[in-house]
């Protein structure tokens, strides 16, 4: 049986950002179980709970390990495959299949006594949602360009037309997205009235009154930490080409970090990527945060000190 004081990690075993953390936990000492549960439970591994009134237990057995899912540390969960069901399966025994482990396997993990999760899995499809950002960082005192969120062309266009400035256009959700067969990506962009058409009406759009930036910031919450690095781009997406663009660290003003530390706080984050643009008059614009986010292509000072909070997360586990 694996120790009692076990990291959990939920991820896939290509992630090569998880491999960062998982070096420092192992100078420390500190024992970790790696699972990839869409895919490892069809491959041998194996996931068992018991409710009583009183009491629950729970193991978690792969081919070299026995986890004791009671006492549990800490759960990262970072980039776990999706549940897809076993592959000899197919059709609706496969969808079936899928659907149980997520509802089934997917809960168990999810709701692991005393464990202190890094983010919890329901935490983190909560705080995806770009009108609950939006709403959230307002609220806690983040500058918030204009937007509108609407599947009505007339109020689109109305939009556009009343922003004293360019507009941009942002999809609600990074949907895989195909043309002639080949994976497409949908980037930020500026549009003007005449672009937009009766297509609105199929689904929701975001509109958002461009910022008339100096250079982004990407800063990266884990706790009470908060990492910041100034990125200069020649694109409005900096995600792009991200060849083309410079980092280098900056001091996070402030006030923006309080308000961030509240965010985090407020949907119940222990680690949040948070984007800005900044203004050549100083002011921080909220854009997004995307509460899993990738951290590992920063300068290397970044990156260290971020693995480094990580495992210190991971390692405290829940607070006493």
């Amino acid at each position: 049986m694996a120790g009692s004081r076990s990291v959990l990690v939920l991820t896939n075993p290509h992630d090569v950002t998880a491999d960062v953390v998982l070096r420092l936990l192992a100078e420390r000492r500190v024992p970790v179980v790696r699972l990839d549960p869409g895919v490892d439970l069809h491959a041998g591994a194996s996931l068992t709970v018991t409710f009583r009134t009183g009491d629950q237990r729970g193991a978690l057995r792969t081919a070299s390990r026995e986890l004791d899912l009671d006492h549990v540390r800490s759960v990262w969960t970072r980039r776990p495959s999706p549940y897809e069901g076993p592959s000899e399966q197919h059709g609706q025994n496969r969808r079936f299949a899928a659907e149980q482990s997520f509802w089934g396997a997917g809960g168990v993990l999810a709701s692991l006594p005393g464990a202190h999760y890094v983010n919890h899995p329901w935490d983190n499809r909560a705080a995806e949602f770009k009108p609950v950002q939006l709403s959230t960082a307002r609220r806690c005192g983040l500058l918030v360009p204009s937007t509108v969120m609407t599947d009505d062309v007339e109020e689109a266009r109305r939009f556009v037309a009343s922003s004293h400035g360019p507009v941009v256009y942002k999809p609600l959700w990074n949907s895989p997205y195909r043309v002639n067969g080949q994976p497409h990506s949908v980037w930020v962009r500026e549009v003007n009235g005449s672009e937009i058409t009766d297509a609105v009406s199929v689904c929701p759009h975001l509109f958002q009154v461009k910022v008339d930036k100096a250079f982004d910031v990407r800063v990266t919450g884990v706790g009470g930490r908060l990492i910041g690095v100034r990125i200069d781009s020649p694109d409005l997406d900096w995600r792009r080409r991200q060849g083309l663009m410079t980092c280098t660290p900056i001091e996070v003003p402030e006030p923006v970090a309080r308000a961030v530390v509240t965010y985090l706080t407020e949907l119940r984050l222990t680690y949040g990527a948070f984007d800005f643009a900044v203004t050549a008059g100083g002011d921080w614009y909220f854009l997004e945060c995307n509460p899993n986010g990738q951290w590992a292509w920063q300068p290397a000072e970044a990156t260290s000190a971020i693995a480094r909070a990580l495992a210190d997360q991971l390692e405290k586990g829940p607070d006493t």
